[in-house]
């Protein structure tokens, strides 16, 4: 009988452990998105101007928010005039251009798959 309770006991204290930190994680964790955008002083449209600014006649592709190392900024994918590809990524805080970079990993093939 005694080993029983034990068990049943162990097993309930996991059970508990597991939907508490499951609770704290939910309750904790805010969107990482809704953290970037509260910290962004700039709007997605203001930083893909600026990245097709950046390269005269590009045309911005893709567009996307993200925080790293506690700077938020914007990456944005611009199509040159010649047809190169470039990442780049505006300050979400001011607009200025941080970095322009040609993107080499890009080769036609989407990588990424869908949730």
């Amino acid at each position: 009988m005694n080993r029983k309770t034990s068990l049943a006991a162990l097993i309930a204290a996991a059970g508990i452990a597991t939907a508490g930190g499951i609770a704290y994680a939910n309750q904790a964790g805010v969107n990482d998105a809704v953290a970037d955008l509260a910290k962004a002083k700039i709007t997605l449209e203001q930083a893909v101007t600026a990245a097709q600014q950046h390269h005269a006649g590009g045309k911005a592709t893709k567009a996307e928010l993200e925080s790293k190392k506690g700077a938020t900024f914007y990456e944005v994918e611009v199509v040159a005039a010649n047809n190169q590809v470039f990442d780049v990524k505006i300050d979400a805080a001011d607009g200025k251009v941080l970095s322009s970079k040609l993107d080499t990993h890009d080769s036609g093939k989407d990588d990424e798959k869908d949730d």
